[in-house]
C-alpha cells in the first residue's frame, strides 16, 4: 500500500526557514515523481516543487524559486522541502503527492489532478 506522510511544519516568523518532510512508503523513490503543493481555505491546491523520479530534475514555482530547495534521500525513502525566507503568503497546508511518470527524467506540477497518491498534509503559519 503506498503511503506518503509529511511533518515538519509549524509555526514560524517571517524570514524564518522551516524544513518538511515526505516519507514515502510501499514504493521507492526511483519509481515515482514527488511533488509538494500547498493549500489555502477557499483556494485551488497549487504546486511548489516536485522532483523526477531519477532524481536528475526538479521543478520550482515562481513563487517559491530562490527561497525553496526540493531534496531527497534514496536511504530514507524521504523527500525535503527546505523552506527559506519565509513569507506570511507561504501559510498554507503543504501535502506531498506522488504519481508514477512515464518519462523518468521530469516533473510536473502544472495540476494536482495529475498526482494519484497523497499524504494527509502539514500546516505552515508565517506570522510574527
Amino acid at each position: 500500500q503506498l503511503q506518503l506522510v509529511e511533518s515538519g511544519g509549524g509555526s514560524v516568523q517571517p524570514g524564518g526557514s522551516l524544513r518538511l518532510s515526505c516519507a514515502v512508503s510501499g514504493f521507492t523513490l526511483d519509481s515515482y515523481v514527488i511533488g509538494w503543493f500547498r493549500q489555502t481555505p477557499g483556494a485551488e491546491r497549487e504546486g511548489v516543487s516536485c522532483i523526477s523520479s531519477n532524481g536528475g530534475s526538479t521543478n520550482y514555482a515562481d513563487f517559491v524559486k530562490g527561497r525553496f530547495t526540493i531534496s531527497r534521500d534514496n536511504a530514507k525513502n524521504t523527500v525535503y522541502l527546505q523552506m527559506n525566507s519565509l513569507k506570511p503568503e507561504d501559510t498554507a497546508v503543504y501535502y506531498c503527492a506522488a504519481y508514477s511518470p512515464t518519462i523518468q527524467t521530469i516533473c510536473f506540477m502544472t495540476s494536482h489532478r495529475g498526482y494519484d497518491y497523497w499524504g494527509q498534509g502539514t500546516q505552515v503559519t508565517v506570522s510574527s
